[in-house]
């Protein structure tokens, strides 16, 4: 019964949101009642909660209720994502050519990082990762790439709320261990995942770069260990580097 309330309540609120998004002027509280045919106390418990939330703002004067800006702050970052995709998909296609393995572009969210676009390559490699999920970035190349370039305070706030939960006999779970790691990510322009996510699996990945020099994503080459061996990884090394490097002066990053 509590999760058939909390679907309707979910529901109601994106009604209203849609019903305010429709009328320029905004909406009051009686019309949205009237048009959705609720009561107008409910109508008004969820407008508060949304305004809570930014996504929806009263007039002062009018009473009425429009749309917040907190939906351009969630479109503009589903714009950059989208973006970021379409100009780092030729690049990506590049790779799995190339290579014949996994290609992977991520981004950086909320301590984890995000799967937004895969490319399969052509030889078969079972791996979790699927476009949406979200992955640790202390067990992962492209985690430790991002990591490396967020500022100390980020890292430490990060690393104190999740942690360095172990996932295979060869993750890192030393804090020291960890942070020197990622100052050798930062010197040779690159990070490794030598079976510290999944077993079997070794990745090498770079930092993706913006227009304000801030890293905003990364893109990997992943295959199996007995593929991805320290010589080849040597070969792929200046070659994923560069492929990061045109992605981010696609994004306007551009190196002094």
């Amino acid at each position: 019964m509590e999760r058939e309330n909390m679907v309707k309540s979910v529901s109601r609120a994106l009604d209203i949101i849609s019903f305010v998004g429709m009328r320029k002027g905004g909406l009051g509280v009686t019309e949205i009642a009237n048009q959705m045919d609720i009561n107008k106390s409910s109508v008004y418990r969820i407008l508060s909660t949304l305004v809570q939330y930014g996504y929806v703002e009263q007039d002062n004067e009018t009473g009425r209720y429009k749309l917040g800006y907190k939906f351009l702050e969630v479109s503009s970052r589903l714009l950059e994502s989208m973006d970021l995709r379409e100009e780092a998909k030729p690049y990506l296609r590049e790779l799995e050519s190339e290579t014949n393995e996994v290609i992977h572009l991520v981004v950086y969210d909320q301590g984890d990082v995000v799967y937004i676009e895969k490319l399969d390559g052509n030889e078969t490699l079972r791996m979790h990762s699927k476009v949406g999920k979200r992955a640790p970035m202390h067990c992962t190349s492209v985690g430790k790439a991002i990591l490396a370039h967020l500022p100390p305070a980020v890292v430490a706030d990060i690393l104190e709320r999740k942690g360095l939960p172990v996932h295979t006999d060869h993750t890192i779970t030393d804090r020291d261990q960890f942070i020197q790691e990622l100052v050798e990510v930062r010197k040779k322009g690159f990070a490794l995942d030598l079976e510290e996510n999944e077993y079997g699996i070794t990745c090498i990945a770079v930092p993706i770069f913006d227009h304000l020099g801030k890293v905003i994503a990364a893109v990997s080459i992943s295959g199996p260990t007995m593929r991805m061996t320290r010589e080849r990884l040597q070969m792929l090394k200046p070659r994923v580097i560069s492929i990061g490097k045109q992605i981010s002066s696609r994004m306007g990053f551009y190196e002094k």
